[in-house]
């Protein structure tokens, strides 16, 4: 019966969706755009990347997302938003793209990581992690373990490795207590990393928490965390207090519901939609 519902509920969201789009819908043919919170760094590479964030008379960067838009603070908001609004639009990074939404080329290219990997994606961004000062053992032979041959194997399970020539690990097996914090994109794979991690070094005790790119940097000058994540480049104030690492690539999937028949969106279209000079489905 459920199987049946769902059946019944996704052909009437593409019949609404087929009459929105032909510019029948009235009200029920407006976008409706998601954005990630201030301090996301999926969200501060994406305006960076496809030139929401301009600089302004003074000289200052401003990020020109719509003030309509729906601001989702975690991965998993975001994509719950966009499968429950046929007319939607949003973004999420590459490894965290599910098929409980729809991902649609920009520019004519996938979001995959062979052409991530060869350039031709217009959406991508490094994934950082960081640290403050010396690292402890314990967070110098993690780190060593991302860097390593068997880390960037999980790496290139969901996301694209840096290194192809990465060296075997040898862990020097250290105890102590290690707390990860910032980026919900970062999140995911660094919880498998750390899984894989404590089967080699019992002795480690390494607590993750997941919030947000800034957060993450915050907390490591703060000193509430060892090592920060952030889903996108360190910027000069931060980079004054921290010293980054690069531990993988990944894309920013431009996602739209399952219902839309959109299949490609142009750079200067997703740029249209996000700082609200275009707001419906039929004008593009």
């Amino acid at each position: 019966m459920k199987k049946l519902n769902r059946i019944i509920i996704s052909l009437v969201l593409g019949i609404i969706m087929a009459i929105g789009l032909s510019g029948c819908g009235g009200a029920d043919n407006e976008i409706t755009v998601v954005s990630r919170e201030d301090g996301s760094g999926t969200r501060g590479a994406f305006v960076e990347l496809m030139g929401i964030l301009e600089k302004d008379a003074d000289g200052n960067k401003k990020d020109l997302t719509t003030d309509e838009a729906v601001i989702a603070n975690k991965t998993d908001v975001m994509l719950a938003n966009i499968e429950g609004d046929p007319y939607s639009i949003g973004y999420v990074s590459l490894g965290s793209l599910n098929d409980s939404v729809k991902s649609v080329t920009v520019d004519g290219v996938q979001a995959k990581s062979e052409n991530i990997k060869n350039g031709s994606y217009p959406v991508a961004r490094p994934f950082n992690i960081a640290t403050k000062g010396m690292p402890s053992e314990l967070a110098r032979d993690f780190i060593s373990f991302i860097l390593s041959v068997e880390g960037q194997d999980i790496i290139a399970d969901k996301y694209i490795s840096i290194d192809d020539n990465a060296k075997a690990f040898s862990s020097t097996n250290p105890g102590g207590k290690l707390v990860i914090a910032g980026s919900s994109s970062v999140f995911p794979v660094m919880e498998k990393l750390v899984e894989e991690y404590r089967l080699l070094n019992s002795d480690a005790d390494i607590e993750i928490q997941s919030s947000d790119s800034t957060a993450g940097m915050s907390g490591v000058i703060e000193g509430t965390c060892d090592i920060g994540m952030a889903s996108r480049a360190l910027t000069e104030s931060e980079l004054n207090s921290l010293v980054p690492t690069e531990i993988a690539m990944d894309g920013i999937a431009v996602i739209v519901n399952k219902a839309n028949p959109i299949e490609n969106l142009t750079s200067d279209q997703i740029k249209a939609i996000f700082t609200g000079t275009t707001v419906t489905w039929d004008t593009l």
